[in-house]
């Protein structure tokens, strides 16, 4: 099946009628849909098919004679709410379409050749990005993990269990992976400035998700003068704009995009306002100083407004610089500009856990990402797949 017969077949899943945009958010039944259609894509080509106690996915191409450390690609095919089509099924479809280019090719790997879908990638129901490739490597425990709860308050192991996966089983084993490469559609304009249809990353940005807490005092919306309330929406508001000044300044990344607010009436002044914060910077002490300038500014705030800020890291992942000779070798394969990106991924989790690891990115003629506008010319998806069929030949080979 082409990769254009294969996007066909993934257009439709989970898609809002009315925005365009994806909801596939991990253990429902549009992932679900995805995860089968992705066992029937390796069925289809004779792959070994993985699949462990997360729904995480491997398929396995392992001509006869293919020993040593295996080289694993893939991506995951979870989204964002309202999400683009792009980010990570294009890795996955690409994938699958590479082997089938080295295929027709009449290229025989020497070393076995792994697709993998991670799930949970987004972080987009339980709160934690990249939750499957962080179990599998080990760098969250699944007695932590299973205690997480979605903003429905389903846990984690019961979401497992109601999309028929048993949570007591294995997870699935990196250790005999040698090296891991993720094509991804590249979230900005970088590519499109140079004019060029695939790009090589040279590092992940630093970044963190924290939990803002602006505790107040309730009351009523039209019997408390101004100067009797203690409002945390106040102190949220300023803490808002002074994380956009300091992103500002400092050239980084500050967004607040999620708010919870109690008792959420209209004519009540709040108790609690809950703000989560996505921070990103080019380096890790800059990622630091700027959640500290921020936090500062919040709790300043806070004791004029006679509220209690509290601050709760709840995920943060230092700066992944690629391994330098993976990225050196597969440069010579094409005219790839080096770039680096502010999104997380799987592939910066895998190099986390110390596996050589690269990432191929695609043009986004948008620059958009996270949002129905995301997207990618087909000439250039299909660049994307020549491209990765080129690095999986000369890693395989």
């Amino acid at each position: 099946m082409t990769f254009e017969a294969m996007w066909r077949d993934l257009t439709p899943v989970g898609r809002s009628a009315s925005s365009g945009g994806y909801f596939r958010q991990p253990w429902t039944c549009a992932e679900s849909e995805l995860r089968a259609w992705f066992a029937e894509a390796a069925l289809a080509r004779g792959l070994e098919l993985e699949t462990d106690a997360m729904g995480n996915q491997v398929a396995w191409w392992r001509p006869v004679g293919a020993t040593g450390s295996a080289v694993l690609t893939g991506s995951h095919l979870d989204s964002v709410l309202d999400g683009g089509a792009y980010d990570g099924p294009l890795g996955v479809v690409s994938a699958l379409a590479a082997v089938d280019e080295m295929r027709s090719r009449g290229v025989v790997p020497l070393r076995p050749i792994g697709v993998s879908v991670f799930t949970e990638e987004e972080g987009s129901r339980f709160g934690l990005a990249c939750l499957g490739s962080r179990l599998v490597t080990g760098t969250t425990t699944w007695e932590s993990a299973r205690e997480r709860q979605d903003q429905s308050g389903v846990y984690l192991s019961d979401a497992l269990a109601s999309a028929g996966l048993d949570p007591s089983a294995g997870l699935l084993s990196l250790a005999d992976v040698g090296c891991f490469v993720e094509l991804h559609v590249e979230q900005g304009r970088d590519l499109v400035e140079r004019d060029v249809a695939v790009g090589l990353a040279s590092q992940i940005w630093p970044h963190g998700r924290y939990r803002f807490d602006f505790v107040g005092a309730a009351n009523h919306a039209g019997t408390t003068r101004m100067e009797d309330r203690h409002d945390p929406m106040l102190t949220y508001a300023m803490t808002v704009l002074a994380a956009n000044k300091q992103a500002r300044l400092a050239g980084q990344r500050a967004t607040f995009g999620r708010l919870e607010v109690a008792p959420n009436a209209t004519n009540a002044v709040p108790s609690r306002v809950t703000g989560w914060l996505d921070a990103r910077c080019s380096s890790d002490e800059g990622l630091a100083a700027l959640v500290e300038a921020i936090t500062t500014q919040g709790v300043d705030r806070a004791g004029r407004d006679a509220t209690v800020l509290t601050v709760t890291p709840e995920s943060v992942s230092s700066a992944v610089h690629f391994d330098p000779a993976l990225v050196a070798s597969l440069a010579t394969l094409g005219d790839w500009p080096q770039i680096p990106t502010a999104a997380g991924h799987d592939a910066g989790i895998l190099s986390a856990a110390g596996i050589p690891t690269a990432m191929l990115f695609v043009r986004n003629p948008t620059g958009v990402s996270h949002s129905p506008a995301e997207a990618a010319e087909m000439g250039d998806c299909l660049a994307g797949v020549a491209a990765l069929a080129d690095v999986l030949t000369e890693l395989a080979t």
